[in-house]
């Protein structure tokens, strides 16, 4: 069931416009991230059809495979070792503000839990 959901999700994901924050690529200072356009005028909240699409709940994933990693795992953010007996089963993500000694800590770890490490660093 998962593996079908994960192929219609990849399907969706296709299809799905790249939405940017209204006019972002006019001005340097104005990052991509999506914001909702507010203003009175702005074509894109009147959805105009050129101006591109607004963020609607329609272009989301499937409820049942929401969040997970491509390989078909649900992914976890992890922090330390502790928090990897909560991963069980899941594909793990090392936080980025983990160093490199308690890194390398979580991989060895992980390594012998059999957990899949989607961040790895040198050494593991």
């Amino acid at each position: 069931m998962a593996q079908r959901l994960l192929r219609v999700r990849a399907r969706q994901k296709a299809k799905k416009p790249e939405f940017n924050f209204h006019d972002s690529h006019k001005k340097k200072r104005l990052g991509t991230s999506w914001r909702k356009p507010r203003g009175l005028h702005n074509k894109l909240r009147q959805q105009v059809a050129a101006k591109g699409k607004l963020v609607r709940p329609g272009f989301g994933s499937p409820a049942a495979v929401r969040g997970f990693h491509p390989s078909g795992m649900p992914e976890v953010l992890v922090n330390n070792v502790a928090e990897l007996a909560k991963a069980e089963g899941c594909a793990v993500r090392i936080a980025a503000a983990v160093g490199m000694k308690k890194r390398l800590e979580i991989q060895a770890k992980a390594a012998e839990m059999g957990l899949k490490v989607l961040n790895p660093k040198g050494g593991g």
